[in-house]
């Protein structure tokens, strides 16, 4: 039976800037891992549902975030792998988190300008991850994570996604209906490896031609090439990236 990894219990400055390096040994469930740190098998959280095949191989390096609280059953968060010569993050909550980061110091890309933001604004029994509102009218924009790299072209999504389909749809509604002015789709790579960014039509055509369809009806793409800051485990913006449709 895996146990609780032996993380610090200290304070939050100490989880945020360690890194702990394993094995990785299994997946049994989404969020569940099996790793090997030394010589003791352990739990680790995994913090995307995604599916991640091509990333989480038994033998791979994967490197581990302290997360203390003894009401979880783990200790640990499984944050990222090494692979093919590049670490790639996995935490599916960083990529929000980065373009909060981004709009609130004003530096996220090719958005029209805006005073203020809203995280999570409702809309049609849901809800975006943010609202701009200024001088060009109001702006939704959702955020993807993407980890898949195929050919140095990035990818999303890396299994079937109906939820990220539907939230494409309705970025066309707000636009129709006159919600926003402008809606956006932040794609968010999690690895500094890929020249561009594509929809995965051959695992998601449904996804994929909901993309195309929003883009033909002006919502517009924003994919973002990042990397892994450590030990701070934080997102560094490298460029945009082509979109290739």
């Amino acid at each position: 039976m895996p146990a609780r990894a032996h993380a610090p219990t200290h304070t939050n400055s100490v989880e945020h800037f360690t890194v702990i390096e394993a094995e990785f040994v299994a997946r049994p469930n989404r969020f569940l891992a099996v790793v090997r740190i030394g010589g003791e098998i352990v739990w680790a959280f995994v913090p995307n549902p995604g599916r991640m095949d091509e990333l989480l191989t038994p033998g791979a390096t994967v490197l581990l975030r302290p997360r203390p609280n003894h009401k979880r059953k783990t200790s640990v968060d499984l944050a990222a792998v090494r692979h093919d010569g590049v670490i790639v993050s996995l935490d599916s909550n960083l990529p929000n988190r980065f373009v909060r980061q981004l709009l609130s110091e004003h530096r996220l890309p090719l958005v029209p300008p805006y005073s203020s933001f809203k995280s999570e604004p409702p809309a049609y029994g849901g809800r975006f991850d943010f609202l701009l509102h200024g001088s060009a009218g109001h702006t939704f924009i959702e955020v993807k994570s993407s980890t898949l790299v195929v050919d140095r072209t990035a990818m999303f999504p890396d299994a079937v996604t109906s939820r990220g389909a539907r939230h494409v749809r309705y970025l066309v509604r707000a636009l129709k209906d006159g919600t926003v002015d402008s809606a956006f789709v932040v794609f968010v790579v999690q690895r500094p490896d890929a020249d561009a960014f594509s929809p995965n039509a051959e695992t998601d055509p449904e996804f994929a031609g909901a993309l195309r369809y929003a883009v033909s009806e002006g919502v517009q793409v924003i994919p973002l090439l990042t990397r892994l800051v450590l030990p701070q485990w934080t997102l560094e913006l490298i460029r945009v990236l082509p979109l290739v449709m």
